[in-house]
């Protein structure tokens, strides 16, 4: 469990805040708009109304005994980047701050900032990958290009051993992992009551072999770059 200072109560930051909750982690939430704390207080452990610019009020926080301070301002650069480097003052362990442009990034990150992201770029780009193919279900970027795709097996390869594709030296990426769904018989359907019915779990099998066989219907999780996932699909 982490203690994470949240700064501004927007849309991005109570998204944080609720994930952040479900994940049983502590939180704190910044923001000037009391109807916004109202809003975020079933999901913080504490929250407070306050100006994340005022040096003064930020030392009555203690932003150096949080793990993470999250600058989640996003309809007023001038504050975020004032409050990204009143932080980094003030002793924060880490700051993330959230940008909009690659100049917001460059100032946030010779401000104190030591991480930045691009919510909305995000989110495109996830969209349009996952979106634009029939096969990606799902992906993680990572760095340098690389991301973790969830893919379903095509047809060509059903029934085939994993060694037998080499597909690291033909398509330059890595299987991790397979996912399976599995029929469970149960006397009811929690969800209509209807007897006799099957429902699905996930299985997954992350120790894969040259001799595993791939069956059509499972997800694969692949490592690789965008360029190499797109000639192999």
């Amino acid at each position: 469990m982490k203690n994470i200072l949240i700064i501004g109560a927007g849309r991005f930051g109570s998204f944080a805040t609720m994930k952040l909750h479900d994940l049983g982690h502590q939180t704190l939430v910044i923001d000037k708009d009391e109807n916004r704390i109202n809003r975020i207080l079933p999901y913080a452990s504490e929250a407070r109304i306050g100006d994340s610019t005022d040096e003064g009020f930020m030392k009555t926080i203690g932003v150096h005994s949080y793990d993470i301070c999250l600058v989640s301002i996003g309809d007023d650069f001038l504050s975020s980047l004032q409050t990204t480097f009143t932080l980094s003052e003030l002793g924060a362990k880490k700051v993330i701050a959230r940008a909009t442009s690659s100049r917001q990034e460059k100032f946030l990150l010779r401000n104190g900032a030591d991480a930045v992201v691009f919510p909305e770029r995000e989110l495109g780009y996830w969209t349009a990958i996952r979106y634009s193919s029939d096969n990606i279900a799902d992906y993680v970027e990572l760095s340098d290009g690389y991301a973790i795709f969830e893919i379903s097996i095509p047809d060509r390869w059903n029934g085939k051993k994993v060694g037998d594709l080499d597909v690291r030296r033909k398509f330059h990426i890595n299987i991790l992992g397979i996912r399976s769904e599995s029929g469970n018989n149960a006397s009811y359907n929690r969800f209509n009551n209807s007897p006799h019915k099957k429902f699905q779990t996930h299985e997954m099998n992350m120790d894969v072999r040259s001799d595993t066989i791939l069956h059509h219907g499972e997800t694969l999780l692949v490592l690789g770059k965008h360029e190499h996932i797109q000639k192999f699909l």
